[in-house]
């Protein structure tokens, strides 16, 4: 296994250029000091090691089987160097990131805004509602999808990604997580994105479940599902304090086919989303493209139409009870955008445990105690989160 540190530095610098398996170093880096500069193929497993700081000076791309290792603490930050950057998790590869709440993993840029890197991304071996084929990953051209719904792409814990989103073209702008046919073999827990130009975190079909996620001025949509992701999530947070952010959920089944199969349907608990009060952008909940979903124990405030429903299976899957929203306090209204609407604001407010209010209690910005997220449980994003 490789480790890489500062005495192998300028090593690094020359075989990443060519090719990343060239490389073979085992040195101990001193304590505070910096581990060189990352870019290219990575075909076998490496290590980053705790406290130290990579810089990322062009795209990673970690093919199979390889497992990239980063240690608690550690720091990757994408240069200001104009060229493309981006992590990329390949099928059959597997990334092995845990940090602490005292100590997390941070992935950041040089240039600090928006759109300065372009984030995660794992491409995992679980369904997709795409066909037999499955798809292409937006960002990196690596193939996704088929039948393995335990897949295991790895671990991310205690990580938080900064000032992601790069814009590829009008057509390719990446999210600070992008989860691509993942498996739910995969851990995904505590994790933050944070000032992103695109979505926080987007699902792309798979069965991952996750955990305490928290995504923070993303100016797109804060979670974004679609291509029939059907895991768990449970303790999210999001919060929009730009008033160009969109949704703070965008939620579909498939875009091009709303009944495409299996559909979409996760299964949501204690969540907070804090919208920005924008009148423009003023969706919460985007329920559409045929998505069905269960959501219990939330509190949603800041969009003016907080839940909305379109397109005809999402409509009817509430009707029918397939997707069920329970325990749901949020200011603003419901609105389904169906001409024929057969599941109304009234059929909201019936449901178990529903109501809107006028206002929401909220502290430290998106701190709600006692409601949606924290419910359960005291402020677990302190420490680790921004």
């Amino acid at each position: 296994m490789k480790r890489f540190n500062y005495f192998s530095s300028i090593l690094m610098m020359v075989c990443f250029s060519m090719a990343f398996t060239a490389c073979n170093k085992n040195n101990t880096t001193p304590e505070g000091q910096e581990g060189g500069d990352l870019s290219g193929i990575v075909s076998e497993d490496i290590t980053l090691e705790a406290n130290q700081t990579y810089y990322l000076s062009g795209s990673l791309q970690v093919k199979a089987p390889a497992t990239l290792t980063i240690e608690e603490g550690a720091r990757l930050v994408a240069r200001n160097n104009g060229e493309v950057i981006y992590i990329l998790i390949e099928q059959g590869a597997r990334i092995d990131a845990q940090g602490t709440a005292q100590n997390p993993i941070v992935m950041t840029a040089e240039k600090e805004s928006e759109g300065a890197w372009g984030g995660l991304h794992i491409c995992g071996r679980a369904h997709t509602n795409l066909g037999a084929e499955g798809g292409m990953s937006e960002i990196g051209n690596a193939p996704y999808g088929g039948n393995i719904d335990d897949d295991n792409s790895g671990i991310l814990r205690y990580v938080r990604l900064e000032y992601t989103g790069y814009a590829f073209d009008s057509e390719h702008e990446s999210n600070g997580i992008s989860l691509y046919g993942v498996g739910s073999g995969t851990t995904i827990s505590y994790v933050q994105t944070y000032v992103g130009s695109d979505d926080g975190i987007e699902f792309f079909g798979g069965s991952v479940n996750v955990d305490h996620c928290v995504v923070v001025n993303c100016t797109d949509d804060s979670f974004d599902w679609t291509e029939g992701w059907n895991g768990t999530a449970h303790h999210l947070v999001a919060y929009q304090g730009d008033p160009t952010c969109d949704c703070l959920m965008e939620c579909d089944n498939n875009g091009d086919n709303e009944t495409a199969e299996p559909f979409s349907h996760p299964d949501l608990s204690y969540v907070t989303l804090i919208g920005n009060g924008s009148e423009e952008n003023s969706r919460g909940i985007r329920l559409r493209a045929g998505t069905e979903v269960s959501l219990d124990n939330a509190v949603i405030t800041g969009k003016p139409h907080t839940i909305n429903v379109e397109t005809a299976h999402t409509q009817s899957s509430l009707a029918d009870g397939t997707s069920v929203l329970t325990n749901i306090t949020m200011t603003g209204d419901f609105r389904n955008e169906n001409e024929s609407a057969s599941y109304s604001q009234d059929d909201f407010l019936a449901a178990d445990g529903n109501s809107i209010v006028e206002s929401v209690e909220v502290s430290d910005r998106f701190y709600t105690p006692g409601l949606g997220a924290f419910e359960t449980s005291s402020n677990w994003t302190s420490g680790w989160t921004r």
